[in-house]
């Protein structure tokens, strides 16, 4: 069964504006994004989800614990941080439509800090603001069915992934499968599926901008609780995510080394080996000069093959 919510005419605006931008940031080899950028926003994003849930870790510390440097803080915020990193290292084994990964992200995102990290809450819980209960979620004995329904619609609807997404990210946070993460597996898990299927979501920290707009986002949650409908929460986190993408968009164009051509290049390429034309068909901004200066240096590092000399020459990926 989908969970609950309208399509409307402001979700359909905000997918175009989304996949507009998604289109021209592929244009311009922002999918995937030199190492240097990828490496900055991972920590932007790992710092502001925690924010949320109160982590007071700056950039320079989460920088640190990713240098494998020392750090000093509460322990407790710096094994948040050390597990977030973990956790978003694993993208690439983990798998957006199955629920053991779900459960996987979850025990290293708690790891140390839940005494039953990975495994579904076994009692009752309840969001309190204030004096008031402000969500109370569903039984613990209807949690197995709740989560097989959710990867279910994951999995099988044919609605965008983009609206996919923020309906997964709230109702991770409406049925609470777990005693404590809640909200950083939402974002998480978003940040996962957005990822699969676009992969400048990898690497775009969004959460700054919800972390910017706390307020409004927790209030957004409440108010599609009250309703019984996610789609205010979907016309919010898109709003978000066009948002990030505009910011990514509007920065410096970032500077590509040789080693991030070729390692996009690797990424996109479906061929077992190319020629200069074909690299230069995706590098279209370089000069025939440059083109044969990257792939040269990446002869000479080991990195491809050359069979052939001059124009006919095709190059293959080292393994």
């Amino acid at each position: 069964m989908r969970p609950p919510y309208d399509i409307t005419n402001a979700i359909l605006r905000l997918v175009a504006s989304v996949s507009e931008k998604i289109g021209r940031i592929d244009a311009i080899h922002l999918d995937r994004p030199p190492l240097k950028l990828r490496k900055r926003n991972r920590i932007r994003t790992i710092q502001a989800s925690l924010q949320i849930e109160g982590n007071t870790l700056t950039e320079e510390q989460i920088t640190a614990l990713m240098d494998g440097r020392r750090v000093l803080g509460p322990a407790k915020e710096i094994l948040e941080a050390s597990n977030a990193l973990e956790a978003y290292a694993l993208f690439d084994q983990l798998d957006a439509f199955k629920m053991d990964s779900f459960l996987h992200a979850h025990a290293v995102l708690m790891k140390g800090l839940s005494a039953d990290g990975g495994k579904l809450r076994s009692t009752g819980v309840g969001i309190v603001k204030g004096d008031k209960v402000a969500h109370l979620a569903p039984p613990a004995s209807n949690l197995p069915y709740l989560m097989d329904e959710l990867f279910a619609y994951i999995k099988d609807s044919e609605h965008p992934m983009l609206i996919k997404s923020c309906v997964a990210h709230y109702e991770i946070e409406f049925i609470h499968p777990f005693s404590d993460g809640n909200g950083r597996m939402g974002r998480l898990w978003q940040t996962l599926m957005l990822a699969q299927e676009y992969p400048v979501f990898q690497y775009l920290p969004f959460e700054v901008i919800i972390r910017d707009n706390q307020q409004e986002y927790y209030d957004t949650l409440s108010i599609c609780d009250k309703s019984g409908k996610s789609t205010l929460f979907i016309e919010f986190m898109l709003k978000v995510v066009d948002e990030a993408l505009g910011d990514l968009l509007e920065g410096p164009a970032p500077t590509m080394t040789v080693e991030d051509r070729l390692e996009y290049y690797s990424s996109h390429n479906k061929e077992t080996s190319f020629t200069r034309k074909m690299y230069l068909d995706v590098f279209k901004e370089l000069s025939t000069a440059t083109a044969s200066r990257d792939l040269r240096k990446a002869v000479d590092d080991g990195v491809l093959r050359r069979d052939g000399d001059k124009r006919v020459a095709r190059y293959r990926f080292v393994d």
